[in-house]
Formats: C-alpha cells, structure tokens, sequence
C-alpha cells in the first residue's frame, strides 16, 4: 500500500531514510529537485551497499539514480508543435 507524505503525519524525510536503510539501492524519480533537501537523505545513501543491474550498456553497479523532470502536458506539446502562443 502506498503511503502519501504531507509532512504533517507522515513525515516525508523520515519515512526515505527508513526505506533507505533497508534497502540496497535506490532511484528517484521527482519533477522538482532542491539541493538543500537531498542532505536530508544524503548519509543514508552514502551507506547503501548497491547492485549490479544491466542497463543498455551491459552490467554497471549502481548505488543510487536521480531523473528530475516534468513531462509537458498534450496540449502544450501541440501548441509548441503549430507555434500557438498560449495567451
């Protein structure tokens, strides 16, 4: 079952570092990222033992892996796409 962190009952730094530290590695995935949250959860990766996972290179050793980025939505695509100004 997911859990939802608002911060307010469930603390969101908390529950990754509990996560974390039953775990090998780890990926996020985030549209937004603050450097100044990532100390919150930096020494308990530090100490992740890591995996080896095959990627389309071949077999890498991986610890931890971060994608940041926001997907634009259809209609933005298609307003970029025939230079519609969104006005």
């Amino acid at each position: 079952m997911p859990k939802i962190y608002g911060n307010i009952e469930n603390q969101l730094t908390k529950g990754l570092n509990e996560t974390l530290e039953l775990s090998h590695r780890t990926d996020f995935c985030v549209g937004y990222f603050n450097l100044r949250g990532w100390r919150e959860v930096a020494d308990t990766i530090d100490h992740l033992d890591g995996e080896t996972i095959k990627e389309e290179a071949g077999e890498v050793h991986r610890t931890c892996r971060l994608l940041i980025g926001i997907q634009k939505l259809t209609v933005d695509i298609l307003k970029s796409y025939f230079n519609v100004s969104s006005t």
